[in-house]
């Protein structure tokens, strides 16, 4: 039967493939049946496919045509596949099965020609239908065909029915190695047989076989799919290194490359890392250029650093890129010596331009780190929410102006992700998330985090559970958030469990506030490798809410730092600072929190600032002063906010200014915001420079205060929308003080017109927020319904009463001035003149001014001078309290005084 066209064909253009099974090909397959039982087969052969294993007589001799065949390898071997196929297609259109294998194996290795394996195992089961000498070699090559599911769709059993075929016509190739395969774990239709696929392995064993040998010895390995019996493992093991070094004494680099993965540490062989290298430099020297580099990480993880170093950078000077890869990632690690990160760089970018998406993940993560230490070094602020230590807590935001560096690195580290890079997508949603060299994006971030949790990576599971624990860029979600923690953790990352107990730790929190539980976690996360987990244990048992225990926090405290915990260094500096669980000694406060900065804390500087002031309040401004000296921009910043202050030292605006002046010049934003400030009503132009620099650097700071300026004028000139455009975004991020001003300006129209309704929103939000002059501002405009604002005196009343309890004077003022006259609130003179009288203590000039007044018309000396009256005040004032509130009411009991106030208090 003709299967095929006698005229000269043409070639196969590229094709999608087809499936076997099709109902042309099966209709050809008809004629024989399989000679004995298949005991391992689990389902029966599909009739079509039986016809392939019925017997007959041979139909071909090989010397008939071995000819016509040599003719077609000549034609392939000339380039010429049509030669080649017309003369195999002559063959096989002649009956003989020869021209059909011999067809199946050009489609199969694409000799000179596209590969075609669809067409290949067409032509391969016409060879097997016909009862042949090329019979056993057909099957064998279309049952791997069918393992592999390449070209035709995967099916085990009939791989199982062809491989025992090829077993029984002694095909002499790897069709015992094939067959054992599949009996060792079984497969589709097909039951496992451990026990015959031994057998199978060890008569090939027995002609030294490698496949078999390795399969054998990691059989009986510990852990093998037979009994364990290491010595049988080992002598299998030998004997398949020996072959191994036959090939590989021919110069065979493959065979070089698999001894030293014998001697790694997981081979077979044991870990024996100078064998490994030993081999892995045979095949370097043979040629392997991909030897050389793992060579290089072979001496790199047997401590042979510099050694290790040069053989990678001769493997990348010979073009291997994940040489090139893997020596940037070393030369620009900075926790490894030697230390290249210039020569680190440049070799990742010659792994970029090669395409290398692990170098490019490599590379964006060195230049963001880069200009993250770099910031730091500068006091760009870390993240939106300083620490309480911070001169200007919650001034802190992240710079408008993307350094370039940090463009390019996200750049690379995107161009990673879209090639589904794991890693890389994890870096981006830490650095969306965390918000320090660009705006935070917690929704981006969360979508690359989930996509990287997607692909299975352990430290995005861990990131996104993170995320619902606090809410960012998804909803908070407790119990997601411990699921996907727990997942983190089974995948090894021990700090999920430690993230796990913190959030226990915490009373209104999104997990239940469990201490013990918590407790029980971060032992776990400490056993696992966390070492961190030593300091929040450790935290927690010097300052709660565990039980406290001050020896045993100390004792983990101290055990992290001397691992180089630098946060455990700052808790313990914290802990001397304070007297937490330790007795105060700002000395050792100093040494640990020294030792935190040195090792790169971001969160030091703003510690050791308290230390300093503490060491400054007692007269003990050396450490300062030696720190500013030596160049360190924030301690020169925190010497000048001291000399402005006069905190721990006599005030002194020149040195202020200086110091300032020099932490400025350094780079250090903090001090360009104070300077500025400092400087605005005598140099403007200076001062604006000064601020704008530290705004757009993203000091919170520096923003309010260009808000202030521009709106009210004086200094600059006024520019109410470039007010607006500062002081707006901050109040909508919840700075009080911006949403304060711009209550105040839409209240009184400074600058803006009046708008009652925005007035009191900003007002509100500001209140809200704790800022005590806005809940006296407001309470005051809704006690009397000023400025368009409607009245609403229990609220106002409310307002002013809590902004007074806290101390506010201004809120005294007003309380004092109602009382007395009796419009607003009910009339109660001696309680008004209590409040007047508090608030005068503090200073208020009006307060003042009233009682001043109320004590000159008792003493029948209108006419007289006031500051006569403010020098009795303040000597009422300053003596006793308690005397000071008999006077006055004693004062009061005159009339023409009550009038006085009275009249002093409405006006």
């Amino acid at each position: 039967m003709n299967t095929t066209p006698t005229d000269l064909p043409t070639l196969p253009h590229a094709r999608g493939l087809r499936l076997m099974a099709s109902a042309s090909l099966l209709v050809l397959l008809t004629g024989c049946a399989v000679t004995d039982s298949a005991p391992q087969a689990t389902a029966p052969l599909s009739e079509p496919y039986q016809a392939w294993f019925e017997d007959g007589q041979p139909r071909n001799l090989e010397w008939r045509h071995k000819q016509l065949v040599k003719k077609a390898d000549e034609a392939i071997a000339a380039g010429n596949p049509r030669e080649a196929i017309r003369l195999l297609t002559g063959l096989a259109n002649q009956g003989f099965p020869q021209g059909h294998y011999e067809l199946g194996k050009l489609y199969d290795q694409g000799k000179a020609m596209e590969r075609d394996p669809a067409q290949a195992a067409e032509h391969y089961a016409l060879a097997v239908r016909t009862p042949s000498y090329i019979r056993g070699h057909a099957a064998l090559n279309l049952a791997k065909l069918y393992r592999e599911g390449d070209g035709v769709e995967r099916n085990d059993l009939l791989a199982y029915h062809l491989l025992r075929l090829a077993v029984e016509e002694e095909v002499g190739r790897d069709e015992r190695v094939m067959l054992a395969a599949l009996l060792r774990e079984g497969g589709d239709g097909v039951s496992a047989n451990p026990e015959r696929a031994a057998k199978l392995y060890a008569i090939e064993a027995e002609q030294g076989q490698e496949e078999a040998l390795k399969a054998l010895a990691e059989a009986h390995a510990p852990g093998g799919w037979l009994d364990e019996k290491p010595e049988r493992a080992m002598d299998y093991a030998r004997r398949y290194a020996e072959a191994l070094r036959k090939r590989a004494a021919a110069g065979e680099t493959t065979a070089m490359r698999q001894l030293a993965g014998l001697h790694a540490p997981d081979g077979l062989l044991g870990d024996q890392p100078a064998q490994r290298l030993h081999w892995l430099r045979q095949a370097a020297e043979a040629g392997d250029k991909d030897a050389l580099g793992n060579a290089g990480s072979a001496l790199l993880d047997a401590g042979e650093t510099r050694q290790g170093i040069r053989m990678l950078e001769e493997a990348a000077e010979r073009g291997d890129v994940d040489a090139m890869t893997q020596l940037g990632r070393i030369l620009v690690d900075p926790e490894r010596a030697p230390t290249r990160p210039t020569a680190g760089k440049r070799w990742l970018e010659q792994a970029v331009e090669a395409g290398d998406i692990d170098a490019m993940e490599a590379l964006g993560t060195t230049l963001v780190a880069e200009a993250r230490r770099r910031a730091q070094a500068m006091g760009t602020p870390r993240d939106n929410a300083a620490s309480p230590d911070a001169p200007s807590a919650g001034l802190a935001d992240p710079p408008r102006f993307t350094p370039p560096e940090v463009e390019r690195g996200i750049a690379l580290l995107e161009r990673a992700a879209e090639q589904d890079h794991a890693l890389a997508m994890a870096r981006l949603g830490d650095l969306y998330l965390a918000g320090e060299l660009v705006p935070s994006q917690p929704y981006l971030a969360i979508d690359y985090l989930k996509h990287a949790h997607e692909l299975g990576h352990p430290w995005a599971t861990q990131q996104l559970g993170a995320a619902y624990l606090e809410g960012r860029g998804v909803p908070q979600d407790g119990r997601r958030a411990e699921g996907l923690l727990r997942d983190a953790a089974q995948q090894g990352q021990p700090a999920a469990l430690r993230l796990l107990g913190e959030a226990h730790l915490q009373e209104q929190g999104p997990l239940p506030f469990h201490p013990s539980r918590a407790e029980s976690l971060l032992e776990e996360a400490l056993e696992a490798g966390d070492d961190t987990a030593m300091a929040v244990l450790g935290e927690a048992y010097l300052r709660g809410p565990l039980p406290e225990n001050a020896e045993r926090g100390r004792a983990l405290l101290e055990r992290a730092a001397r691992q180089g915990d630098a946060n455990a260094m700052l808790v313990l500096g914290r802990a001397y600072r304070d007297g937490e669980g330790v007795g105060r000694d700002l000395d050792e406060a100093t040494r640990w929190v020294t030792r935190a900065r040195e090792a790169g804390h971001t969160g030091a500087e703003e510690v050791m600032t308290g230390v300093n002031r503490r060491k400054g309040a007692r007269g003990d401004i050396n450490a300062l002063i030696a720190a500013a000296e030596q160049g360190h921009p924030g301690a020169m910043a925190d010497l000048g906010r001291a000399f402005l202050d006069g905190r721990g030292v006599q005030a002194n605006p020149r040195a202020a200014r200086r110091w300032l002046e020099q932490a400025a010049n350094a780079g250090h934003i903090g001090a360009r915001a104070e300077l500025g400030e400092m400087l605005l009503d005598g140099e403007p132009r200076r001062a604006l420079s000064l601020l704008q620099a530290a705004a757009d650097a993203g000091h919170q700071g520096a923003r309010l205060t260009l808000g202030q300026a521009y709106l009210k004028g004086g200094p600059v000139e006024a520019d109410a929308e470039r007010a607006i455009g500062y002081l707006r975004p901050l109040a909508e991020a919840g700075n009080p003080h911006a949403a304060r001003e711009l209550g105040v300006a839409y209240q009184e129209g400074l600058g803006v017109a009046a708008d009652p309704e925005q007035a009191r929103k900003w007002l509100e939000r500001a209140a809200e927020s704790g800022d005590l002059a806005s809940r006296a501002n407001l309470g005051r405009a809704l006690l009397r319904g000023e400025n368009g604002i409607p009245r609403d005196g229990e609220r106002g009343k409310a307002l002013l009463q809590e902004a007074a309890q806290q101390g506010h004077p201004g809120a005294m003022a007003t309380l004092g001035r109602e009382y007395i006259r009796g419009e607003n609130l009910e009339q109660d003179v001696r309680q008004g003149a209590d409040y007047l009288l508090k608030a005068a203590e503090q200073g208020h000039p009006s307060a003042r001014l009233a009682l001043a007044k109320a004590y000159l018309a008792a003493n029948g000396l209108e006419n007289a001078s006031r500051e006569q009256a403010l020098v009795w005040l303040d000597s009422v004032m300053q003596g006793d309290s308690g005397m000071a509130v008999q006077t006055l009411h004693e004062l009061l009991s005159d009339e023409s005084a009550a009038e006085a106030l009275e009249v002093a208090a409405a006006e």
